[in-house]
């Protein structure tokens, strides 16, 4: 119909201006589009909104942030395992895996004097006092000086290792690139491998658990790609060969199955090995095919509800549903889902995805109570947001946000353990989906930025009460030029890339009314803006 009303506009004779109009409006209305050039007002009414939840969302990781040093070690400046308890260690699976990596990444956001400076201190600080055997590491006793345990126990310092990798220093990755952190998490890696312990007919593996193991595999199908080194998927493969065809599998030899934290590492790890060996290895993906589908297929059949929402623990051998509570990480799993429907273009897994998402909102109000369960649950459907958008979805991750936010103190710490990390983790994800992956330096906290994204092209507002003169700097495709990635599937412990600049473009760029052009380079290394006090500015980006 709009292709009909394109051509009866062309052909006919002049028309009564008002009539001409509304037949304009109309062809608009089915387009989607009011006019090529001129976007419409609830565009830049939206990107203020967004520049408002974005900028609550910062002020509240920053807060966080001074909030938690305030309880660091006065000799260390490390910062403690928890507040009401074990306040007196430092360790990998904690304190490094899940609060400090989050510190970091609010710091390089908001704060490039304390990224710079006392993030990277503390970095140097645990590698030289909590490294224990080569690059693993193990708990560190602030009274003690010393480790807090007496024996070097190799599983322990595995699990420590591995869960400080995938969830602390692989997302910073995700986010910086190549960087001390990023250096910090290949030398844990080799050190995981030489030591690994567990003797299987394909070689050693790091562990017999099912968590360390499904976090190797995602850390290693990354690292070959960024590293270019087959020894990484050659691990990677081994852990995969275990579990895909071995005794081990899943669904079919596993009478307990967590799908919640704690376990659903390993259906994403699985996935992850998977769309590697499309790309570098078709005979391993051709051998794993089969055993993996089978295992996502059984997990759909007797471990979800009618909403898409996934139980904690299922048997999927009986399909008996162990513990119905809901899993917070239900989109972790979703993401192995959609990855594999990337490479293999399995509709009923896109549609899996896409039936949760647009549940959330009506049956999934309200349901996790706690900082961290929340957390998780609103990431694992920002990521997959940034694939299938969903209305009703986004409105649902709006809510659950500020209930989160309530959670905070009035001193920055959120409850009090290493997990309100995690709080910072999916309230920058939040930000960043506001402002399409655009951020402010330096940062301010009462500049705001929001950002919309309509038809390939990217409003922005910018507002600050004082004058503020920096550089709005655009995302590019990290998983292109940090990670070599061959394809932005949807993965663990990323930030999902919004709106990204192409550095070999050239891009049209009008602020207020003022158009110029502007190279990608230029825009990824950040656009010069001045900011008068009480002057909105109105930016539009195009390619």
């Amino acid at each position: 119909m709009a292709e009909e009303l394109r051509e009866n506009i062309a052909r006919k004779p002049p028309m009564h201006t008002f009539s001409t109009v509304m037949l304009l409006l109309l062809l608009a209305s089915l387009t989607g589009v009011a006019r090529a050039d001129v976007p419409t007002t609830d565009v830049w009414q939206q990107a203020v909104e967004n520049g408002r939840q974005a900028a609550e969302a910062l002020r509240r990781c920053h807060r966080y942030v001074v909030g938690w040093l305030d309880h660091a070690d006065p000799e260390t400046g490390l910062i403690p395992r928890n507040l009401q308890k074990d306040r007196d260690i430092w360790n990998g699976k904690d304190s490094a895996a899940d609060n400090y990596p989050f510190m970091v990444l609010t710091c390089a956001l908001t704060d490039r004097e304390m990224f710079e400076g006392r993030m990277l201190e503390m970095l140097r600080t645990e590698e030289k006092l909590t490294s224990r055997l080569d690059n693993l590491v193990d708990p560190y006793s602030f009274s003690k000086h010393d480790f807090y345990h007496d024996d070097a126990d190799l599983d322990r310092m595995i699990f420590e290792s591995s869960e400080y990798v995938k969830d602390g220093l692989m997302p910073i990755t995700e986010w910086l690139g190549p960087s001390p952190w990023s250096d910090r998490m290949v030398g844990i890696i080799h050190s995981i491998l030489e030591h690994a312990p567990v003797n299987t007919p394909g070689g050693r593996l790091p562990s017999d658990n099912v968590e360390v193991n499904g976090e190797m595999m995602q850390t290693l199908s990354r690292l070959y790609f960024m590293q270019a080194d087959e020894k990484y998927l050659d691990a990677a493969c081994r852990i995969a060969d275990y579990y895909l065809l071995g005794n081990q599998h899943p669904t079919r030899d596993m009478k307990a199955l967590r799908l919640r934290d704690h376990g659903c590492e390993l259906i994403s790890g699985l996935t992850e090995v998977y769309v590697a060996c499309n790309f570098a290895r078709p005979a391993n993906k051709r051998a794993y095919q089969q055993p993996l589908h089978e295992m996502l297929d059984r997990i759909l059949e007797v471990g979800v509800n009618a909403d898409g929402q996934m139980y904690d623990v299922i048997n999927p051998r009986s399909g008996k549903v162990l513990k119905k509570r809901l899993s917070d990480t239900w989109g972790y799993n979703y993401n192995g889902y959609y990855a594999v429907y990337l490479v293999d273009g399995t509709k009923s897994y896109q549609k899996a995805v896409c039936h949760a998402l647009s549940m959330l909102n009506a049956h999934s109000r309200d349901y996790q109570k706690d900082s961290d369960s929340i957390a998780d649950s609103v990431e694992g459907a920002i990521n997959l947001l940034n694939r299938e958008h969903d209305e009703s979805a986004v409105n649902w991750v709006d809510h659950e946000i500020g209930r989160m936010f309530a959670i905070q103190r009035p001193d920055g710490v959120i409850e009090g353990w290493h997990g309100d990390g995690n709080f910072a983790r999916t309230a920058i994800l939040y930000a960043l989906m506001k402002q399409q992956g655009v951020t402010l330096q330096p940062w301010r906290d009462d500049v705001t930025l929001g950002a919309v994204r309509q038809d390939g092209e990217l409003f922005i507002t910018l507002f600050s009460q004082q004058p503020w003169h920096g550089r709005i700097v655009f995302d590019q495709p990290r998983h292109k030029t940090y990670l070599h990635l061959p394809r932005d599937y949807p993965r663990i412990n990323q930030f999902p890339e919004w709106f990204t600049i192409d550095s070999n473009t050239e891009y049209s760029v009008t602020i207020d009314k003022e158009k110029s052009t502007c190279h990608g380079d230029t825009l990824i290394a950040g656009l010069e803006v001045d900011l008068p006090s009480g002057k909105r500015r109105t930016i539009r980006i195009q390619p």
